[in-house]
């Protein structure tokens, strides 16, 4: 029995219930990477069941698959990751799937680079008192900046993800980026940073595929993978908790301060800033008769301001590190049009009406209603009033504009 084995028991899932369905799958997987049978595409494989059948319905479909894992943080670390079914396998599991498909299969150590641009961003942006989103990092650097280049240099036509979004081509030859059949697993919003460059190269096999197919898929093919869990935690967090990641490269966040009503009242102390973000209402540790939420963080005097629910409310926000997939030249052609979008705060709420605006160079969305869970540090994807499947793009949080 192999460790992957021996972790990860796998149990029986259903495979595809025909060979027609099978065929139907790989028609998909081709048509959405719209190249003639035979070309070379690099397949991203994380080592999970979805980026794996991408993989094997290319191989099946005919092209020359190049499978390509990145080695991003320490395995060993996650390996002992208590009840965390296969933890630390990722890379063992993807050599295995490519060695199963007969695909040759590279191995790239990327640990260096993702450290610097998603891990210290992470534990920077806390210490600013934001929320980031390390996904959205690692996707907008060293998978579709940094990997793609090493598609590029293998001689692929295109690189091909797991993620559930689609890559349509639209009315003025443009590629677009649109919300997968099953919603329920949609990863537009991680993806908005995603160039109409990067978005010219990218394929996205499994936009019509939910994830019972998928895993149906990977039982058909034979793949240990089938029933491998979905990944919850930040992956370089193995433990789940971050604040002790951060406190390790950022121990200057580890600084007392005071809990602070927005009226002004001084309602207690805490230990370190980075132990709250916006919205957070347990572990306050203060009572005043009415349940309290943070508001604001104020790095520059250590002080976490709380309030009523109502405080939460917000009209309208700021948007840095600007992406635009929309019809306009630029995200600025649509803000000077006033262009009404759907805006989507974090990756778990609904998108709410808004519309762009400008003023001076900065870009802002205004929301028809005031809207909750919006914080410094997250993405706001915008996607299109009249085609809600379409992303328009976005950009991260900069700063807030509170309801009244």
């Amino acid at each position: 029995m192999t460790l992957a084995e021996d972790l990860c028991p796998i149990p029986d899932i259903a495979p595809m219930t025909s060979e027609g369905d099978m065929d139907a799958a790989i028609a998909s997987a081709r048509a959405a990477v719209g190249l003639p049978v035979g070309s070379r595409v690099v397949a991203a494989m994380s080592g999970g069941v979805d980026s794996t059948v991408v993989a094997a319905l290319l191989a099946k479909a005919g092209y020359d698959v190049v499978g390509v894992t990145l080695q991003l943080y320490d395995h060993g670390a996650a390996l002992k990751k208590k009840g965390a079914c296969c933890a630390g396998q990722d890379i063992h599991d993807a050599r295995l799937a490519a060695e199963t498909l007969g695909i040759p299969h590279y191995v790239l150590d990327y640990e260096s680079r993702f450290r610097d641009a998603v891990i210290d961003q992470f534990a920077d942006s806390y210490l600013r008192g934001q929320t980031p989103v390390p996904c959205i990092r690692c996707n907008q650097t060293v998978k579709f900046r940094d990997l793609l280049d090493v598609a590029r240099d293998l001689g692929a036509e295109a690189m091909a993800t797991g993620h559930y979004v689609r890559r349509a081509i639209g009315p003025d030859g443009r590629a677009q980026m649109r919300k997968a059949i099953d919603h329920s697993r949609d990863q537009s919003y991680f993806l908005f940073a995603t160039t109409p460059d990067q978005l010219d190269y990218l394929r996205f096999p499994l936009a019509d595929l939910e994830k019972p197919q998928v895993r149906g898929v990977a039982a058909s093919l034979g793949l240990r993978i089938a029933a491998k869990p979905d990944s919850q935690d930040i992956c370089f967090v193995p433990s789940g908790d971050y604040r002790t990641l951060i406190d390790r490269l950022r121990p200057q966040g580890r600084e007392a301060g005071e809990i602070v009503h927005m009226d002004g009242r001084v309602l207690g102390s805490h230990a370190g800033i980075t132990d709250y973000t916006i919205g957070q209402r347990r572990g306050l540790n203060v009572a005043v008769g009415e349940p309290l939420f943070v508001t604001r963080l104020e790095p520059e005097t250590r002080r976490v301001v709380v309030g009523p629910r109502e405080a939460l409310l917000t009209a309208s926000l700021v948007l840095e590190e600007l992406n635009w997939l929309g019809d306009q030249p630029t995200i600025h052609d649509a803000a000077r049009e006033g262009a009404p979008v759907l805006a989507r705060v974090r990756s778990t709420r609904q998108p709410s009406p808004a519309r762009l605006r400008i003023d001076g160079e900065a870009v802002h969305v205004v929301f028809d209603q005031g809207e909750e869970g919006v914080a410094p540090g997250q993405a706001c994807a915008l996607y299109a009033p009249a085609d809600p499947d379409r992303l328009l793009g976005g950009g991260f949080i900069a700063a807030t504009t509170a309801v009244g």
